[in-house]
């Protein structure tokens, strides 16, 4: 086992955002999001952090607070695109370990992006690595919004769907009107949540983009799905218990606000 003593934390964020306009910017607890997740970052025991942005104005906040922060190109289609290209001009090693931590996460606990650094770190057989926890409820379990993954026995992915996954056959009984008679169905069944917590090592960040988009990825919408596509092995660190979640709606960021009310008190 290696110990994960150098990192580098990415933290991608935009200006345009669908559902909640400049929320990278918006307030909670008396600090910009983005600021937010960036001490999260500093806090994970990270050598760098760096807050890869296309705009000028959530640049300098993250200047103003005392963090690092990179302009990017306008026109990439993805976060982990404009991640490639801070790694590119950061000229970090081909083996240097990157975690991606949303700039909407600021809820993210420390521990666990030092986790699922840490886990790629100790799988040499793996270029990427994220993060998962068990759900409890049958209404998550079905719900699209929710991404499930399935594990193989070395704790690698085998597979990532907005679907029910792995599926209990023989417990849902009426699916989907109602749930099954015992939740989760047995013992040995356990789903669980994806999160939207990935490490990676810095070539693979940089082919990443150049891959061609997997069918699977289109039907789903689920960025990882390339990665397994292609024939490369996903790490997965399952933690216990949720965290607090990301922030893409009015209703989130009244949740997060409240969150580090009550973690300040």
């Amino acid at each position: 086992m290696t110990t994960a003593t150098d990192f580098v934390v990415l933290i991608p964020a935009r200006r345009r955002s669908t559902r909640l306009a400049d929320k990278a910017l918006a307030d909670i607890g008396g600090l910009p999001m983005v600021v937010r997740v960036a001490d999260v970052a500093l806090k994970s025991g990270a050598t760098q952090v760096l807050v890869a942005t296309d705009d000028a104005e959530i640049a300098a906040v993250v200047t103003q607070h005392g963090h690092r922060a990179m302009l990017t190109r306008t026109d990439h289609p993805s976060g982990t695109d404009r991640l490639a290209e801070a790694a590119e001009r950061m000229k970090l090693s081909d083996q240097q370990i990157v975690v991606n931590l949303q700039g909407d996460e600021p809820g993210m606990p420390p521990e666990l992006v030092r986790a699922v650094a840490q886990l790629l770190a100790d799988a040499p057989d793996c270029p990427m690595a994220t993060a998962a926890h068990p759900i409890d409820r049958w209404e998550d379990f079905v719900a699209p919004s929710v991404v499930k993954v399935a594990l193989d026995q070395r704790g690698r992915a085998q597979l990532f769907s907005r679907a029910p996954i792995p599926f209990p056959r023989d417990a849902a009984i009426d699916f989907p009107a109602r749930m099954p008679q015992q939740w989760p169905a047995t013992p040995a069944f356990q789903p669980l949540r994806h999160l939207g917590l990935y490490a990676y090592r810095t070539r693979f960040l940089r082919d990443y983009p150049l891959m061609p988009v997997a069918p699977t990825e289109a039907v789903e919408s689920l960025e990882q799905l390339r990665a397994l596509w292609h024939g490369h092995a996903i790490a997965v660190h399952v933690t216990p218990h949720a965290p607090p979640g990301g922030v893409d709606t009015a209703a989130d960021l009244a949740r997060m606000r409240a969150f580090f009310l009550r973690t300040a008190l």
